[in-house]
Formats: C-alpha cells, structure tokens, sequence
C-alpha cells in the first residue's frame, strides 16, 4: 500500500519595516519568521520587505510590492505569504485579492503552532480560548472568502447571517473556557499550596534558550527536550536538592518570542502564575545569538505585561561554549556584571550556579528549632504547610523539629508554634 504525503506548503515571508530602523533587527525578525513557517510545516522560498514612512492602512506594504510580490508567487507556485505584523482583517482581505494565495500573520502562525504542540487539557484549553478571540474579528473575511468561492446568489443574506450566528456561538465559548481555566488556576493554586514552605526559582527565557536542559542537569530528572520552538507548551515542576542538603523547586514553562500575540499571553496567564509566584526567576539567554540583548528585552517586556518586575530575576547566560570569541564574553560580563554564564548541554560552571542558588535560598529563609509535646499533635498539618521539615526526631516527649521557613511564611509560623520554639 503506497503512503501518500500531504504536499508541503510553499511560504514567502514579508516585513514592513518603518524607515530609520535598525535593519539587522529587521532581518532577525524575518528568519524568525521563517522559523516559525517551517517550525508549522511549511518550506520558506523567500524573503521580502519594505522600508516606508507608514504602513499601508489598506495593504500594510505598498501597491508596487504587491505588485513585486504577486509576480514572485506566479513564477513559483507559491502557496502561503505569512507577515511579520499583525494584520488587520481589512489587509488580510485585501492582500488575499491582490496576491491571489492564502495570507497570514504571526500571530496565526504562533498560534498553529501553539494548537500542535498543546497536550494537556490546560494547554488545549488555553490555545483554543486564544485562536477563538483571535478569529473572532476576522469572521467577515472568511465568509467574503468563502461567497467568492461559491458565487454570491444565495450566500450573501445568509451568509451575514450566519456571521452573526458564528460571533454568537464563538462569543458563548469564549466565555465557557474563561469558566474553565479559573477552575483549573483554582486547582493550580491548592497545589502550590501544598509545597507553601519550600523556595521556589522558576525558569523563564526566550524560546530555545536552553532552559529546558538547564532544569533536565539541575533537577536529574526526566523532561522534553528538543532543539525548537515552544517544545513544551506546559509547566514542569521538579524538586531538587542545594548544595547544603534543602529541597527547592524549580519551575519550567512555555518560551517567550517576539510579537506573542496578546490573546495568548492573556489565555496563558494561569500557566505562567508560576513564574509568578517564584521568589526568584532564573531568566535564561542564549548568548550565542548575536540579537540576545533584543530576546532580553522581549521577555522582561513579556514578564513585566504579567506584572512580573523586580529584584528576583538573575540572568543566566547559557551556551558560553558556542561563542567563537572569548573576548566578546568579556565584554558581556562587564555589561551584565551580577549574572552567571554557563553552558547547559556542557555542564560548565553549573557548581557556581548551584551556589548562587543556595546564598539566594538563605537569604529568604532561617532555620527554626522546636519541640512539639504528643499532645499537640495536631498542629503537625501547620508545621508542614508553612515550613520545610530538615530533621524529625522523636522521643519519649513528644517531636524535635529542625525546620526551614521562608520570610513570608515566618509570622504565621512564629504565630502558632512560638512557645514551642526552642
């Protein structure tokens, strides 16, 4: 029996560009771009763009690249032109008439990608809730599509119709998954409660930064890895264990990328709660990609939209062996003075890594002595729940605890367990 291959699609990829900007930054953009094709499953012939003032309200690029672009894509067969700009549903539809094949944006791409790689019930729920508010404005462009192909006797009553029976039923489930994810962040939330008491570092970065490998070395643990983009759509937590013996958490979770498409981002929010709630975040780079001060900059901008800014977030700048010149490390230390360098999938300076951790985990914790009486034992859920039990032992008297307890957990601790503190 002869398997028969479903044809891969040939993209082109487009960027405006407004003038006076930085073209290297332009030409990053659009390899990521094309990245992001492929990373869908289709194969990039070439690259466009166009400096301008201002974009085009109707086109976003100008008639005569349109124009440029149209012939392109007749002499190669092109099947799919995907911008770098987020398109309006007005220049979808009217980039669609003048090009005479299927366009989209970045937005569209991420979320395809996003829709293929989700696997887990919160990851479904959550891409689905984002395409839904994504497609929602763009209902019109699909039925005017969708009249061309069938004539317009007999669609076009009907067809607004339906318009605004679809914006109904998209409106109803948008809402429906709303409803869903509070449940599952509710779900999320008693879970974290339960390790209350431990330090939790949660990783973040750029998409294939590295962070993933980074948690496999720290944590000797099992998880995804794979050289692309967005591997892994949901949070991994992994307990392991600091140089002088206490047990943290780390947490890993979905990469950032330039232009994430708001929708997601917001669908995400309960998926990134944990990042949220790190006491500190571990921010990995890739300092091998000439463009890392950008990636930089697009995650702080991404963690600062959750409301994440503060002091907690150390940067780790990961694959230090793929750099061809040692200088240009020098350099970078000197600009980013308080970070660590490391290579992941090396293993260098992991040691230091591992000993950065620890004087971060002590400064936002102490050690507590006490004596708890048989009787008393009741309180033992509390003592669990706002403190991280280092030794137990237990005698004719009752227990002797040596417990760890973070800053913010230390006042409900002292407030139940004071007289027993010894």
């Amino acid at each position: 029996m002869i398997e028969l291959k479903e044809k891969q699609e040939l993209a082109i990829a487009i960027s405006y560009m407004k003038k006076g900007n930085d073209r290297e930054i332009l030409q990053e953009n659009l390899n990521e771009l094309s990245f992001l094709i492929e990373t869908a499953g289709a194969t990039v012939i070439e690259k466009f763009w166009q400096e301008l003032e201002r974009p085009n309200r109707s086109t976003l690029i100008g008639k005569g690249k349109v124009e440029e672009i149209k012939d392109f894509i007749s002499e190669e067969n092109i099947d799919l032109a995907v911008f770098d700009d987020e398109l309006t549903p007005m220049q979808i539809r009217n980039l669609e008439d003048g090009l005479g094949i299927k366009v989209m944006d970045r937005s569209g791409v991420i979320l395809d990608i996003f829709a293929e790689r989700a696997k887990s019930n919160e990851a479904k729920t959550q891409v689905e809730l984002a395409q839904l508010q994504y497609l929602l404005p763009r209902l019109t462009r699909m039925w005017t599509h969708l009249s061309k192909q069938h004539g317009g006797i007999g669609t076009k009553g009907p067809g607004e119709t339906q318009i605004e029976t679809d914006r109904r039923l998209i409106r109803t489930r948008i809402e429906h998954l709303k409803r869903k994810l509070d449940s599952i962040e509710k779900q999320s939330v008693q879970k974290r409660l339960s390790h209350k008491g431990m330090v939790r570092f949660g990783l973040v970065g750029y998409t294939n930064a590295g962070k993933s490998t980074l948690m496999k070395l720290l944590t000797q643990s099992n998880v995804y890895i794979k050289d692309k983009l967005f591997a892994t759509l949901d949070t991994t937590v992994r307990k392991f264990q600091l140089p002088e013996g206490q047990d943290v958490l780390l947490s890993d979770t979905v990469g950032f990328i330039k232009k994430l498409p708001t929708h997601l981002v917001a669908s995400f929010r309960s998926t990134l709660s944990e990042a949220r709630e790190s006491d500190y975040l571990l921010h990995v780079v890739d300092v091998s990609n000439e463009f890392f001060r950008d990636h930089i900059n697009t995650v702080d901008k991404t963690l600062l939209s959750l409301g994440i800014e503060g002091d907690n977030i150390i940067l780790i700048f990961n694959k230090i062996d793929l750099l061809e010149d040692m200088d240009e490390l020098s350099i970078i230390k000197e600009e980013y003075p308080d970070s660590i360098y490391i290579s992941a999938s090396k293993g260098l300076q992991l040691e230091k890594l591992r000993e950065l951790l620890q004087d971060k985990h002590n400064i936002l914790s102490k050690e507590i002595s006490l004596k708890l009486p048989y009787e008393k034992s009741n309180l033992l859920s509390d003592l669990y729940q706002f403190g991280e039990v280092l030794e137990r032992i237990e005698d004719d008297f009752g227990f002797e605890f040596k417990v760890r307890v973070k800053d913010e957990t230390e006042g409900k601790f002292i407030a139940i367990f004071d007289e027993f503190v010894s």
